[in-house]
């Protein structure tokens, strides 16, 4: 079984690259299951709109990170929607699910978890081992993915290690910054610290460089804006055996 990972699509740029190159990609492939990270397509947050945008081109699952809910439509939009994911360690008032089965385009069911990380994020979320421990009992499936939206490498690593052998992935999200630390395991669990970012390449995190560089000389009252210019869209490919839930390989993706 083939599973794509994208990484955080970040604006209308991210948007319109998943739509000219995500199916194209997966018909080359053969891929039998998408999962795209989602919570930057507002720039920060995502509307309804863009998540129907993601799933028409090409999306089986989309999940969000610490700005899940930053546009407030999203609140009821989760509820309604299962096949998108918010961290499911993020505390019990937030509405919608963190987790789920899904059947992919071969009709092998994967499991998804997707969980927040605590180091250097400013949350309030519960300890994403523990929960991990809780939800990953729950699934009655070989084939299983964890993504942890994190800014800690350590934290990420850390997570994949303790959960090395029992699933099948685990993959960061979070930092835009695609890392080259693919491989895996020893107990046969794929994973990279992060997949990188689906947005514009002359940016800094998506966003136009000068917004960021007045920031940091101390300009005040400097909002970020999108960057312009061609996108790329990045990613994983995880190669998985899913008559036993191991990872045969770990494949870095760059498109532009």
């Amino acid at each position: 079984m083939l599973i794509f990972t994208v990484g955080d699509v970040v604006a209308e740029g991210g948007i319109r690259i998943l739509e000219r190159t995500l199916r194209s990609f997966k018909k080359l492939k053969g891929i039998h299951f998408t999962i795209v990270n989602g919570e930057n397509a507002a720039g920060m947050g995502i509307t309804g709109e863009q998540a129907e945008r993601i799933f028409n081109a090409g999306a089986d699952v989309i999940t969000l990170g610490n700005h899940a809910f930053s546009k407030r439509e999203m609140l009821a939009y989760v509820e309604d929607e299962r096949y998108i994911l918010r961290p499911e360690n993020l505390t019990h008032v937030n509405p919608g699910r963190g987790y789920g089965v899904f059947i992919a385009e071969n009709g092998k069911q994967v499991g998804l978890l997707c969980l927040i990380g605590r180091v250097f994020m400013q949350n309030h979320a519960d300890n994403p081992f523990y929960i991990a421990d809780r939800h990953i009992e729950k699934f009655d499936t070989n084939v299983i993915l964890v993504e942890i939206h994190g800014e800690a490498t350590s934290e990420k690593a850390a997570l994949a290690w303790y959960l090395d052998g029992r699933v099948s992935a685990v993959y960061g999200t979070h930092t835009h910054v695609q890392t080259a630390d693919e491989r895996v395991l020893p107990k046969g669990t794929g994973f990279i610290t992060d997949l990188g970012m689906t947005g514009p390449i002359n940016s800094i995190l998506g966003m136009e460089p000068q917004s960021s560089v007045d920031r940091l000389l101390g300009h005040p009252q400097i909002s970020y804006k999108s960057a312009k210019g061609p996108c790329m869209l990045q990613g994983a490919l995880f190669e998985i055996d899913d008559n036993i839930g191991r990872c045969i390989s770990v494949e870095r993706i760059t498109l532009e």
